[in-house]
């Protein structure tokens, strides 16, 4: 049995191997799709709920690696185990330079098989997460005023309340207001932990270094989500 669920779809020509995997997948626990075509797995309307994706190389009409680079043409990360019928080290190459997590020979060992599905699912989770992260930041820094989004900018940059009271024009009772909100609105409670959010949300948005009179982060979301 896997050491966790996941969906996983399987594409070979041969419908010998394919039932075969797709036996062995299935008894260790494993959801799997099964195709013997590449055209036909892209046009899957499940293809996005795909945890895993396991590929043969050498296929009729989109091969392998052009089925790979199908998968990640969105800009996103898939995780993809490759099978092929011989030993191929140009391709093998490529394929792990475009991020494939293995690249197995057939006839394939089942362990072998199974331990690249689970590092495999274990890379999708850790992405998953990431992302799960990332979006949860986006949506803290999108509830905030335009105000609250420059008091965050200059807290972060190191000023106190005093200091950025005069960068912006205003009292500073005012900014202890704007600063309290925002500190709520992001869930946090310390600046240290505030700028490890903001951090997590450089990364996310390209590493934005505004100052008081230029965009905020808040604004950058916000224009990235238009």
């Amino acid at each position: 049995m896997g050491q966790s669920a996941g969906s996983i779809f399987l594409l070979d020509d041969d419908e010998l191997v394919l039932r075969a995997l797709k036996r062995l997948l299935g008894a260790s626990g494993y959801g799997v799709q099964a195709f013997l075509s590449a055209e036909a797995m892209l046009a899957s309307s499940d293809l996005d709920a795909a945890d895993c994706f396991i590929l043969d190389l050498g296929l009729p009409g989109i091969d392998g690696l052009a089925a790979q680079q199908a998968l990640t043409s969105g800009g996103g990360r898939r995780s993809i185990i490759f099978l092929t019928g011989r030993g191929d080290i140009p391709a093998s190459v490529k394929a792990m330079k475009a991020g494939a997590v293995d690249f197995l020979t057939k006839p394939v060992d089942a362990q072998a098989l199974l331990a690249a599905v689970e590092v495999a699912l274990s890379r999708t989770r850790a992405e998953q997460e990431q992302e799960y992260r990332r979006t949860s930041v986006r949506r803290r820094l999108e509830s905030l005023t335009p105000r609250e989004a420059q008091v965050l900018d200059l807290v972060v940059a190191g000023r106190l309340n005093k200091q950025i009271a005069a960068d912006l024009g205003t009292v500073e009772k005012t900014i202890k207001v704007h600063r309290g909100r925002m500190m709520t609105k992001m869930g946090v409670r310390t600046v240290a932990d505030l700028v490890r959010l903001v951090a997590l949300a450089d990364a996310a948005l390209g590493a934005l270094d505004p100052g008081p009179t230029t965009t905020t982060r808040g604004d950058a979301v916000r224009m990235l989500d238009e």
